[in-house]
């Protein structure tokens, strides 16, 4: 295969941070490159330079299809047909999905009149690419994450591409959703489009790269194809360390049952759910997206009411009706979708870690004691290994695993009985993803019962001491971590 886009020497600086490095990175026609590296090596940088939307330091060349230029503007990288899909999503949710999938191919005609059966069909054609069915009259913003980022995709087909990019595509999406995704790849692929890839989850990389290039603090480490490495490798040339995952201590066999869901049901969420978590044990949760994982999460932790069934808290009953109640009882919860529900990302950093124990803070008068805050923040930012700029910086300069530890340190501020973590390490690198992994079982020795709930089955085996399968709303399976796991639930329960 030639090479479609050739970038050579690109190098920027941002106020005397060298984000890149007289980095040369090369893409060929219709191959499927994968883009690796951890959060701050570079790898926004590059795709934001060869989408036009970031200019290159003096000395830069990109070169498209022979023709050269020293920098690329957004509307140059459209016409010579870059797409990017960034992660975080760039949908309007109040149209609705047809109106968000053929926007761009509308708004480029520049004619104040819309032809509505034209949009529809223009949608229902790019849908037709994915094999996906929405209905096209909802408003995005009402959709699951998981479906937004679909559409996101599928606006991303129209005008035929030549390049491709996606910037962790699957950090919301399910195995099915993710098979679905490959096979589009795939078909692009046999079309001589270009996709360039770019995942924290090794295992893709593995199942779909033809070449991976490896970024690390702005520096091109090397390229490689996936046959010349393995998981261990590649990690250690992302990171420069190495890094041994470790099972969870077991669990003390005379621990007492912390928490107890007997026959818990909500119509038309989840049926006749029971089960315990003990004290220090991390129970896992897997199964597809509409299973009914987050809603029983939902349920236990007051955001909802259940029909019928019962909670017990430390052999108590507790009948949570708000996210509050569930606080004051000793239940924290981070959410799938951190960005929405997590933190306010305009807020700083010490606000964020404050939001949930303000009650604490206050001083005899009512007033917060803002040392006391900034104490008790820089003890998580430490504890934690939190990298920041300052406390006093907002939330959303920081990178995906940075701000998933904020969100971790607001309810540890608690001092939560229970944790319950949906999807915990969704869109964070490998080195920060393993860093939670690390602080979950930490948790557990300390008594702290734990939900893990993850569609990443490895995930699940290697943090649970024991691991529930959901299906349509109820349990299918219990099994312990072990060495035939992970084929017992990809063979019998259709979750890849």
């Amino acid at each position: 295969m030639s090479d479609f886009i050739a970038m050579r020497h690109v190098t920027k600086n941002y106020a005397g941070v060298q984000a890149l490095k007289d980095i040369d990175f090369q893409l060929k026609r219709g191959e499927i490159h994968c883009l690796c590296g951890e959060n701050g090596s570079g790898k926004s940088t590059l795709i934001k330079i060869l989408s036009g939307v970031v200019k290159p330091d003096e000395g830069s060349e990109i070169t498209i299809d022979g023709r050269v230029f020293p920098h690329l503007s957004a509307h140059e990288a459209l016409e010579q047909g870059v797409r990017v899909i960034y992660q975080d999503l760039a949908l309007f949710p109040n149209l609705t999905v047809k109106e968000n999938i053929a926007f761009q191919s509308f708004s480029e005609k520049g004619s104040p009149m819309v032809s509505w059966n034209q949009v529809e069909k223009t949608a229902r054609g790019a849908m037709s690419l994915i094999g996906l069915d929405l209905d096209l009259n909802r408003l995005t913003g009402t959709l699951p994450i998981a479906q937004q980022q679909l559409v996101e995709i599928t606006r991303a087909l129209i005008g035929e591409p030549k390049l491709l990019v996606l910037d962790e595509p699957t950090a919301s999406l399910t195995r099915k959703e993710v098979n679905a995704l490959f096979e589009v790849i795939f078909r692009l692929k046999s079309r001589g489009v270009t996709t360039m890839f770019v995942s924290h989850k090794l295992n893709e990389v593995f199942e779909i790269a033809e070449r991976v290039t490896v970024l690390r603090d702005g520096e091109r480490i090397g390229e490689y194809v996936p046959s010349e490495i393995d998981h261990k490798k590649l990690v250690f040339l992302m990171t420069g360390r190495k890094y041994e995952s470790a099972l969870p201590s077991p669990v003390d066999p005379l621990a007492p049952n912390l928490l107890e869901v007997k026959n818990l049901t909500r119509n038309g969420e989840f049926t006749d759910l029971s089960f315990t978590v003990k004290k220090g044990e991390i129970v896992g949760i897997t199964g597809l997206l509409g299973s009914g994982r987050t809603e029983l999460a939902l349920a236990i932790f007051g955001m909802t009411v259940p029909d019928s069934g019962s909670l017990l808290l430390e052999g108590k009953a507790i009948k949570p009706r708000s996210n509050s109640d569930a606080k004051k009882l000793g239940i924290g919860y981070v959410p799938e979708d951190r960005l929405r529900q997590g933190v306010i990302q305009a807020q700083s950093i010490l606000d964020n870690m404050s939001l949930t124990v303000l009650e604490k803070l206050k001083t005899t008068l009512g007033l917060l004691d803002k040392q006391k805050m900034k104490t008790d923040a820089q003890t998580w930012v430490k504890d934690l290994q939190i990298k920041i700029p300052s406390l006093d910086s907002s939330v959303k300069t920081l990178s995906g695993g940075n701000q998933q530890k904020v969100v971790l340190s607001k309810w540890l501020a608690t001092n939560p009985k229970l944790l319950i973590l949906d999807e915990p390490t969704i869109g964070i690198d490998v080195l920060a993803k393993n860093g939670v992994h690390d602080l979950v079982k930490k948790l557990a020795t300390k008594g702290i019962g734990i939900i893990l709930i993850s569609d990443e089955i490895p995930e699940v085996l290697s943090n649970c001491h024991r691991v529930l399968v959901m299906q349509k709303g109820r349990f299918v399976h219990e099994l312990v971590p072990g060495p035939d796991a992970e084929r017992d639930l990809l063979e019998n329960f259709n979750l890849s």
